[in-house]
């Protein structure tokens, strides 16, 4: 029974070792890798800053662009509404030279009659 208990403990002592041997060079890797770990997670923090810059920079040119159509759609705007402005104008004058005429010649027409009227009395007295 003896032997069978120094059996266990000898693989109870060989499965520590082994575990201790396990543990000290999963600690050793991870110390040796540590400055490849640090300068890849360097490399991943420059990507994403890049990528985060190249994401600024295309919401800048986005709105660049957008004030850019919106100026030219003001543009267009304002220039309609001034060729609106001025056809209307336009056709006020052209509205009033027309009454005008009109009033003219209305009043050329009575001082016509008048002139006519005023030859027949004369004839007459």
């Amino acid at each position: 029974m003896n032997a069978r208990k120094n059996d266990l403990t000898d693989r109870r002592a060989a499965a520590s070792d082994a575990k201790s041997a396990l543990l000290k060079s999963f600690r050793t890797a991870r110390i040796a890798a540590e400055p490849a770990r640090l300068a890849k997670q360097a490399e991943r923090m420059a990507v994403t800053a890049a990528r985060q810059e190249r994401r600024l920079e295309r919401e800048r040119l986005k709105r660049v662009e957008v004030e850019r159509r919106i100026a030219e759609a003001c543009e267009r705007q304002a220039a309609a509404d001034a060729a609106a402005r001025a056809e209307t104008d336009l056709r006020e004058t052209a509205e009033k030279h027309r009454i005008a005429r009109v009033i003219e010649d209305e009043a050329a027409r009575k001082a016509e009659r008048d002139r006519r009227y005023a030859n027949r009395k004369a004839r007459r007295a």
